[in-house]
């Protein structure tokens, strides 16, 4: 086994310490001697192709050591001491550097993810070397996947989609990149996987002759240029053809460019040289052409790029590039290591490498929502980029549709915040212009530093360019935002019922503040004024932390809940319910009030319903809703005794009317039902459940309320609960 790896060493042409690396291996050995993997095979495996890995990539002695040793502390009885005692220092630091990744794995809480990912980040600003040792760990992981049961292999699966392929992609190690996706879409989407692979090697014979004679042509053409050349067909990643079938919406049989072809030369002049006669030879299709070599990708990335019709009329692409580059395109910031030979000069300085890294983490500390974190990290990983230019010829990328926003941003805080305007190519545009590869963009700024536009935030792509926006307003207008964010949090905590006070305390307080990365209070306040935060979102989490800590055993069992119901209503007895309904509640009768008055049983009349008063005998005046089927039967026994009613002024007084839920018949509806009347602060008196024909439920609701808007309020809360089907007031 040690044998493998040491000739992957030779292979990388590294000046590698080999007893360093056996000293790491026999130590690795010892520790996981008794260990097993899922499949049976010894644990040493596993670090020995982690190591192998990394030895294929060129890294130093200390990064294969660290591979060989990557599960040692977590997985053993040895420390982080026991590593810098045998090893040194940057070893153990290695290894506690995975160690603290080890445990990240996809979660459906993207809080928790989000949390995972930032540590990746910054692990990974300390020593890039950290995520090389991580990828290679999740790439032999990838290839072993089958022993594991199905859940797991679809939750690993779609973990590698979602951060490690973005992230191999984003550090330019392609040769990674696309094993991870092609491993990932086996496991997420198996059937298409397998129908891909049979209907691709159905083909293969064919497809291998016709790239053998285009191979044949273009080396006897470069020959007799003079340009010396390695060409080979590359048959394109499966994840590839399917993501390019999915998107044209285009079977097998119609995508022609199933391979590629791969010129390596000496030189940038032949590279140039080599695509002058690959275009003489085959005719190329417009607009296919990219010149990665003038303008390189972030990620370091560089080849010329074009589409011709072949031989038989069959399209292909062609790569061409140096074998420097061939190398920078496999194994990309492992292609640049400045620790393989002590030292790199200022072109490949790894600073510069990983600037994008440097503006994630810049943004990330002003985003504290998780999902938006998210978003915005896969945006920033593995999204397409247009390259434009500055008046002076600098190249910038940017994200796909970016804006002259996103390009001020890109340039320098300060000319963001100036911004009033831009030309591209001479002429004005508009800020929410999508901007174009190739263009010349221009911004025009004011002497004045007006600052941000806040629907800016709408329409910059990238997200430097938001924090920046967002980081702009919350330094000019803090003091503000906390005042306005504290109104909203309140006026919306009343709506529901409670007090942001008595919500946002304690424990409940600690959680919110650490949910969105937040120092005080004061921090949430501006967050929800800057529109970062919805109120509702916060109060509704509040809201749930309030519940727990509350007893809801009755709640969850409907024999004690009907029990304290009937508990509370026996204390309302006819007498004091009669007393209620002959006070006087603020009614007046064509003009006078203190007149005696009742509300009539039947329709319950609350302040807002329209209404009117019926002359009784010895009773006074009984009050009727307009619409109430028994005042329709009194208007024609004597209209004479109907009389005209309004609401007048009624302080602190309260109405009963009755309600009637329909909804699916299921367990816990009324459990559900009844806790909502409670959270809404209204008074229940009275509560009765049957079951009806064709799965149905229905519950009638006695309540005691305010007014009518508090009624409707209680209505449209009970209507949006699961299987409610219709609620409505009651009539004789």
């Amino acid at each position: 086994m040690l044998e493998k790896l040491m000739d992957k060493i030779d292979k990388s042409n590294n000046n590698i310490n080999k007893e360093f690396v056996e000293k790491a291996f026999n130590f690795a050995y010892e520790a996981h001697n008794m260990q097993k993997r899922e499949s049976g095979e010894p644990y040493i495996i596993h670090p020995l192709e982690v190591a192998c890995i990394l030895a294929d990539m060129g890294l130093d002695a200390n990064t294969i050591a660290a591979g060989l040793l990557h599960d040692v502390i977590e997985d053993t009885t040895y420390t982080y001491e026991d590593l810098v005692n045998n090893f040194n220092v940057e070893v153990a630091e290695l290894v506690q550097g995975v160690t603290k990744l080890g445990k990240i794995e996809y979660k459906t809480k993207e809080e928790q993810q989000a949390d995972n990912v930032r540590k990746m980040l910054l692990a990974m600003a300390k020593d890039v070397r950290v995520i090389l040792i991580k990828l290679a760990d999740r790439l032999h992981n990838m290839r072993t996947l089958k022993y594991m049961p199905v859940e797991k292999q679809k939750e690993k699966a779609k973990e590698t989609f979602d951060i490690y392929a973005p992230l191999a992609h984003r550090l330019g190690i392609s040769k990674i990149k696309w094993e991870l996706e092609d491993l990932a879409f086996r496991y997420t989407n198996p059937n298409e996987y397998y129908d891909l692979v049979q209907k691709i090697s159905e083909k293969r014979v064919e497809r291998e002759e016709y790239i053998n004679l285009i191979t044949k042509e273009l080396h006897d053409s470069l020959l007799k240029a003079g340009i010396q050349s390695d060409i080979d067909g590359r048959p394109k990643h499966f994840y590839s053809i399917y993501r390019k079938m999915v998107s044209k919406n285009k079977t097998v049989d119609q995508i022609f460019d199933l391979t590629a072809v791969r010129i390596l030369v000496n030189s940038v002049k032949d590279c140039y040289a080599a695509l002058g006669i690959v275009h003489t030879m085959y005719k190329p299709i417009p607009g296919r052409f990219k010149d990665y070599v003038a303008m390189p990708k972030p990620n370091m990335y560089q080849s010329l790029h074009s589409t011709v019709i072949g031989p038989q009329g069959k399209p292909f692409e062609i790569q061409i590039r140096t074998f420097d580059m061939h190398r920078t395109a496999e194994y990309g910031i492992a292609a640049h290591w400045k620790y393989k030979e002590g030292t790199v000069n200022s072109e490949n300085n790894l600073d510069f490498k990983l600037s994008w890294l440097r503006e994630i983490l810049e943004w990330q500390g002003e985003t504290s929502d998780a999902e938006e974190f998210m978003e915005g990290f896969k945006i920033d990983l593995f999204s397409d980029e247009v390259f434009v230019f500055t008046p002076k010829g600098t190249v910038i990328n940017l994200p796909n549709d970016a804006t002259p926003i996103d390009f001020a941003y890109r340039i320098h805080t300060d000319v963001g915040n100036r911004c009033v305007g831009a030309k591209v190519d001479g002429r004005m545009v508009p800020l929410d212009y999508h901007l174009k590869t190739g263009e010349i963009v221009e911004v025009m700024t004011s002497s004045v530093p007006k600052g941000p536009n806040m629907d800016w935030i709408n329409v910059v792509k990238s997200n430097q360019a938001k924090s920046k926006i967002r980081a702009w307003f919350k330094k000019a207008k803090r003091e503000e935002n906390i005042v306005k964010g504290k109104e909203l949090l309140e006026k919306e905590t009343k709506k529901q019922g409670y007090n942001f006070g008595e919500l946002a305390k304690g424990e409940a307080l600690e959680q919110l503040l650490k949910r969105y990365n937040s120092n005080s209070i004061e921090d949430i306040y501006a967050l929800v004024a800057l529109g970062d935060i919805m109120a509702s979102s916060i109060v509704l989490r509040l809201k749930e932390q309030f519940l727990k800590g509350t007893n809801k055993n009755d709640l969850n069992n409907l024999k004690n809940l009907e029990e304290q119901i009937n508990k509370n209503n026996s204390k309302i007895t006819n007498q004091r319910e009669d007393k209620f309904r002959t006070k006087s509640p603020g009614i007046i009768v064509k003009g006078t009030t203190n007149l005696l008055v009742r509300f009539a049983k039947c329709c319950n009349p609350v302040p807002g319903d329209d209404i009117v008063g019926y002359i009784t005998k010895g009773r006074g005046v009984s009050i009727h809703r307009e619409d109430c089927m028994n005042l329709a039967a009194l208007k024609k026994e004597d209209e004479g005794k109907i009389v005209e009613a309004t609401w007048g002024i009624a302080k602190g007084s309260d109405y009963i009317t009755e309600l009637q839920v329909e909804a699916d018949d299921r367990e816990g509806l009324l459990s559900e039902i009844v806790e909502l009347v409670m959270e809404t602060k209204t008074h229940l008196c009275a509560v009765n459940a049957k079951s009806a024909k064709g799965g149905t439920a229905i519950v009638s609701l006695k309540v005691k309320i305010p007014d009518l808007e508090h009624l409707r309020m209680l209505m449209r809360k009970i209507k949006k609960l699961k299987g409610v089907r219709e609620i409505y007031r009651t009539k004789s």
